[in-house]
């Protein structure tokens, strides 16, 4: 290409060699390494498809692969056909940048993505749910009480993709997976895939009891655990099965007549107060006992009252908790922390990018991407735990991993040359020498 605008002519190519355009691998690397080799445990229970000696990549290989790519931003197969060659990417897969033979392409990455099976991605949950364990209590206590936001979110379909279905809510063909985040340290617990028609709540007591179980062999009995979730998990079996496990809840509920009559008087006294306030927002909470037809008994409710500019607004919550109303509330309210970590997850890691045929090779592709998620979110933890203020991820990703260099294979090591001009060197200072007074702002 030429360029005619410049002082002087510029001319351009793709022949410098072996350069990289993601030198923050390493440090993708380095997480994966910390978080005890998560790509291998995640490769341990691919089945092999391939057959006879002529194998070229393992299966960590290409899990490793394909994990970094998507935690670098390359979500599609077709990706790997250019990114093969990277050598930085080599490098951290464990091939030697100059002299080794290239990664996998796309058709073998998508036979990766297919050899799995329910079995298979079960276990890989269960490795995913194991990291978690081990990351909440890697100061060596066992945290005395646990928080599990749970939320359910729409993958819009691709094609004629197994599982997919219109959904009336979202107004389009969707996958629909379920979620579940450690509500006060937005640790991603488990992602499970389920067909497009499902229900909110289809399949969450199931993951609720596996979780419980796993969190009570880990730390005990005495471990105290609530769950958090909008109205769509407001179903009678899990308050059942909460209240028989004595496991706290607070789950918003859908609104009904009789709800809306509970909540008449408080509404009534909020626009009697922005009356007298000239029209300012005024916000109400109360409580009171409540019984669905469908529940075996009456249980307590929290409901808002709120006058706004465009009109009035009522919510309703169902919960064990015994704190004030309108405390109670705000910290219901904060499971939209929630929403922020649903958002890393979608948009800077692209998780509803599950465009397989086979449901469970979207499955599988949901565990990849959680996989990248829990590398970008270690680092963006280390560094705030050096005074770094938080970031997105798909910041983090452009000031810490975005980044050009030469790649050197010499006799002894490896030599990486960094764009020197690149705004993120700081970010790199302070992941190399962990020293906070490096992490000035």
């Amino acid at each position: 290409m030429r360029f005619e605008t410049t002082p002087l002519a510029l001319e351009a190519a793709f022949d410098g060699g072996k350069l990289t355009s993601d030198g923050g691998l390493i440090w993708l690397a380095k997480a994966d390494e910390e978080l005890g080799n998560l790509c291998e445990k995640i490769a341990s229970h691919v089945p092999e498809w391939r057959k006879g000696p002529s194998i070229r990549h393992s299966l960590v290989r290409l899990v490793r692969q394909r994990v970094l790519q998507i935690a670098c931003g390359y979500e599609d197969q077709n990706d790997s056909d250019t990114l093969r060659r990277d050598p930085l990417l080599k490098l951290v897969c464990g091939s030697l940048p100059e002299t080794d033979g290239d990664l996998a392409s796309q058709p073998t990455i998508s036979r990766l993505e297919n050899a799995p099976d329910a079995r298979a991605c079960l276990r890989m949950a269960e490795a995913l749910s194991e990291l978690y364990l081990r990351e909440r209590s890697k100061d060596g206590a066992p945290p005395e009480r646990i928080l599990l936001d749970f939320d359910a979110t729409d993958d819009p379909a691709h094609g004629d993709q197994e599982g997919a279905y219109y959904h009336g809510y979202y107004e389009e063909h969707i996958l629909h997976p379920l979620l579940v985040f450690d509500g006060d340290t937005g640790q991603l617990i488990t992602a499970v895939l389920r067909a497009g028609n499902t229900h909110a709540s289809r399949g969450a007591l199931a993951v609720l009891r596996r979780i419980v179980r796993r969190l009570r062999e880990a730390w005990g009995e005495e471990v105290q655990i609530e769950i958090r979730a909008d109205a769509g998990f407001a179903v009678p079996e899990i308050y059942d099965y909460c209240e028989k496990e004595g496991i706290g809840y607070t789950i918003g509920l859908i609104s009904n007549p009789r709800l809306e009559e509970i909540a008449q008087d408080l509404l009534e006294q909020a626009k009697r107060e922005s009356e007298e306030r000239e029209g300012e927002k005024v916000r109400l909470v109360s409580g009171g006992s409540y019984r669905a037809l469908s529940w075996e008994h009456a249980r307590r409710v929290i409901y808002k009252a709120e006058v706004l500019e465009k009109g009035t607004n009522t919510r309703f919550v169902v919960t064990s908790r015994s704190d004030e109303p309108e405390e109670l509330y705000d910290w219901y309210i904060r499971r939209g922390e929630a929403e922020g970590w649903i958002k890393d997850f979608k948009r800077a890691l692209k998780a509803d990018r599950l465009s397989c045929h086979r449901f469970w090779a979207n499955q599988f592709r949901l565990i990849l991407h959680a996989a990248a998620y829990w590398l970008m979110d270690a680092l963006r933890r280390k560094l705030v735990e050096v005074g770094v203020r938080r970031m997105q991820l798909d910041t983090l990703r452009l000031s810490l991993i975005k980044i050009g260099g030469r790649v050197r294979q010499l006799l002894t090591k490896v030599r990486l040359h960094l764009a020197s001009g690149h705004p993120g060197q700081r970010l790199w200072h302070v992941l190399s020498s962990a020293d906070p007074e490096l992490a000035h702002e």
